[in-house]
């Protein structure tokens, strides 16, 4: 067997086994219907724990690469033909309205407070300085280490622009690509993403959803500049995209040379055991990768952030790099003592735990 998993490396048993899986069905080694070995063989060969192989698959089957067919065994989905159908909204705006507006009862307020008592006491009068332009470099350090963290993804901090949520980042997006580029957007989508391109001079065309992201033939017979799209969890449909759509959306912007906005607003909760694989990790000199804390922690926090590829940063400085950055410097600051605290993650976790168990118990849910 050509898989291995090698101690002293700093990455767990079932990510190492985990990302020796993914790479070989997204190069075609492992092609669609392909049976992986069963969990005991594939433990015993390996020399780790049947839980630690289980951990690894289950990863795999939330991401979309394979899927459990009872009695049966694990099968290579990854790269088989989809769903081609069309997807009606399972929600309306004004749900989404109330969902953030819902107060947040299981919040560690506590842990924030002491937060914000220790921004107070260590950096005194500093928090009366303007913030540089991009954002402060204790938030965009800290947020590189989260993504490093939790998407395996090696950022640079001079690549994050820290902006007041998601919606002020849309904005500066247009501004970035230029109005003249024509915005493809998933349809159906939430509605405040169309409104805000257009508001800025953008012109939308929208792309119909199957049951695993948007239609390969419209995605095929679309020749827009920039595509943005929520792969998880995406409003209103609740769709998730499958990892064989992920890639075929890298690919159709890398044959273009068109750029995709990955609005990632919700991934921390699409899959309860491990943050999902995002676009930019498969493309990241294509992709503008952008999420809001107003969803993770809090509606009132009003901080978001964008990843640049490397290839846009000089544009930006070109063009934009003159706007003052409109988040406070103490909510920085604060923001960023909270995730070096590692309460971030503690949260994330707690609440992935609470929702597997209200997935296992509907009715402790309610």
């Amino acid at each position: 067997m050509k898989y291995s998993v090698r101690k002293g490396t700093g990455r767990s048993a079932y990510l190492q086994l985990y990302d020796q899986l993914r790479q070989d069905m997204a190069s075609g080694l492992l092609p669609p219907g392909s049976r992986l070995p069963s969990k005991r063989l594939m433990a015993a060969e390996l020399g780790i724990s049947l839980v630690t192989v289980e951990h690894a698959y289950a990863l795999l089957a939330d991401e979309g690469y394979v899927e459990t067919r009872p009695r049966s065994g694990t099968y290579v989905c990854f790269g088989a033909p989809s769903f081609s159908g069309p997807v009606r909204p399972r929600a309306a705006l004004g749900d989404m309205r109330a969902a953030l507006t819902e107060p947040m009862e299981d919040f560690p307020f506590s842990v924030l407070a002491r937060c914000m008592r220790r921004v107070l006491t260590d950096y005194d009068r500093r928090i009366l300085i303007k913030s540089p332009n991009c954002g402060c470099p204790e938030l965009r350090q800290a947020i590189a280490g989260y993504l490093a963290r939790s998407r395996g993804l090696a950022v640079d901090p001079e690549q994050i622009i820290i902006g007041s949520g998601a919606e002020y980042l849309y904005g500066l997006v247009v501004q970035l690509l230029g109005r003249d580029r024509v915005f493809a957007l998933e349809d159906p989508s939430y509605e405040k993403i169309r409104r805000v391109y257009e508001a800025n001079g953008a012109r939308c065309l929208m792309l119909r959803l199957g049951e695993d992201g948007i239609l390969s033939s419209e995605l095929e017979a679309c020749s827009a500049g920039a595509l943005h799209v929520t792969p998880f969890h995406s409003y209103p449909s609740g769709i998730t995209a499958t990892a064989a759509k992920r890639h075929e959306y890298a690919a159709w912007a890398q044959a273009r040379g068109s750029v995709i906005i990955e609005d990632d607003y919700d991934s921390e909760f699409a899959s309860l055991s491990r943050q999902a694989e995002p676009i930019f990790s498969i493309a990241p000199q294509r992709v503008i990768y952008v999420n809001s804390f107003s969803k993770i922690l809090a509606p009132s926090m009003r901080t978001g952030f964008m990843v640049l590829p490397e290839g846009l940063l000089a544009e930006y400085r070109r063009k934009l790099d003159f706007y003052s950055c409109t988040v406070p410097v103490y909510d920085q600051y604060v923001l960023a003592d909270f995730i070096d605290g590692g309460h971030l993650e503690r949260y994330i976790n707690r609440r992935r735990r609470q929702l597997r168990q209200q997935r296992r118990d509907p009715e402790r849910g309610t």
